[in-house]
């Protein structure tokens, strides 16, 4: 059974595509940083409906904790499937920025990227087949008032994604990036009413996270094995 590691997989987007590949047949490890406990439900739910998971926990901001929590997975053999969902918003307008705001997003979307990433990847080449897809945000393609760290984070790892996709693509590994636009979630249930929704996307409504988790599902599958270097958008015809 290959293995999946997916990042932030206990919040709303992150879970549906923890659900999605356990029913696609992977072992899936549901990460979260503080909230364990969330991840742990996640896996009750996969469990419960006759997949495999199981919860860990580290902050992926910190390289030593990342490294260490790893290897223990990698005791066990490869993780194949990697992905990079765990993010933060601290959002203000770039004049009242406290450099904490911008440390602590470009800690957690970009660093957090290569910490968990990088010890992954001579592993995964050893088997000549992964799929490391990094979920990043429309933000990064349009720009979005009071999130310039959360756009530079996540446009950082459009740019890594690219130059990553080249390295491993000889070695049967795809890299790519998937970038949200307004998707149901408790978070952003609290940012845009419907009226607002149907102003800024075409399509006339947010988009659900099983949606993100089905096109996840996609890019890790053999049928996408000629996809690499992408960042694929799904945003309602936003841009």
């Amino acid at each position: 059974m290959k293995r999946a590691l997916v990042t932030g997989g206990s919040g709303g987007i992150g879970a549906a595509i923890c659900r999605k590949l356990a029913a696609d047949g992977y072992h899936v490890y549901v990460h979260a940083n503080q909230s364990l406990h969330k991840a742990e439900q996640v896996v009750a739910e996969i469990i419960a409906a006759g997949g495999s998971a199981q919860a860990i926990a580290f902050d992926v901001a910190n390289a030593e904790q990342t490294h260490s929590a790893l290897q223990a997975l990698l005791e066990k053999g490869a993780i194949q499937v990697l992905v990079n969902n765990a993010g933060i918003h601290d959002d203000a307008v770039m004049p009242g920025m406290k450099p904490q705001q911008w440390s602590s997003v470009i800690d957690v979307s970009l660093n957090g990227f290569f910490n968990v990433t990088q010890p992954l990847l001579m592993p995964m080449i050893g088997k000549r087949w992964g799929r490391i897809i990094n979920i990043s945000s429309v933000a990064a393609i349009t720009g979005n008032r009071g999130q310039t760290n959360y756009a530079a984070a996540k446009a950082g790892l459009h740019g890594a994604t690219k130059s990553l996709a080249l390295e491993l693509a000889s070695r049967g590994i795809t890299v790519n990036a998937i970038a949200p636009g307004v998707i149901e979630s408790a978070m952003t249930e609290n940012v845009f009413d419907k009226d607002t929704i149907k102003r800024l996307v075409p399509a006339g409504r947010a988009g659900k996270p099983d949606e993100v988790a089905d096109l996840v599902a996609f890019i890790a599958s053999d049928k996408a094995a000629y996809i690499s270097g992408q960042i694929i958008s799904i945003n309602g015809a936003m841009i």
